[in-house]
């Protein structure tokens, strides 16, 4: 992200608020996207997510850091979304329909996974997404969920076996 943008946008610009939302609203609707299941809810938190950047963007430190810093945001936006509908707490034993793929339908190698974890239930989905993809160690988790670390790794492994199984029937 440019320097100078950040800039006006802590001065509250709001040509550079539109801009800096430009550039990363599809980046960051991703990142929700592998948390939350409704569109109604991504595009809450997006909102939320966004209102936080920009209120809180006088905080930023580093500027070369803002894009790690707004994806941060997101994640903790999405956690906060799923503590409240509390979602994080689920059973292992919940009954997920599988998804079905078009003969003729053919999507990236990442649409197939994202289409994937949204059929996890949410709180594995969101412990998944923190290990595998954000890369925090259980403990971290354990602390940001207000869980039990052996609860975050048998929500992990329940997600990675559900996975492998959607893997083999999807023929991915």
């Amino acid at each position: 992200m440019e320097r100078e943008l950040l800039l006006e946008c802590q001065r509250n610009s709001r040509n550079a608020q539109r801009q800096i939302y430009e550039k990363m609203a599809g980046r960051l609707y991703s990142v929700c996207r592998r948390y939350l299941k409704n569109d109604e809810d991504i595009e809450e938190v997006l909102a939320d997510t966004f209102y936080k950047i920009f209120t809180k963007i006088s905080q930023l430190q580093n500027p070369d850091t803002f894009e790690a810093w707004a994806k941060k945001i997101a994640v903790n936006e999405c956690l906060q979304k799923l503590r409240t509908d509390k979602a994080l707490f689920i059973s292992l034993e919940e009954t997920l329909v599988e998804p079905s793929r078009g003969s003729e339908e053919h999507i990236s190698f990442e649409k197939d996974i994202l289409n994937l974890l949204s059929f996890l239930p949410e709180g594995c989905r969101a412990i998944f997404n923190l290990f595998a993809i954000e890369g925090y160690p259980h403990k971290e988790i354990a602390s940001m969920l207000s869980i039990s670390e052996g609860t975050s790794k048998s929500q992990l492994n329940f997600a990675r076996k559900k996975l492998q199984e959607l893997l083999v029937n999807q023929n991915i």
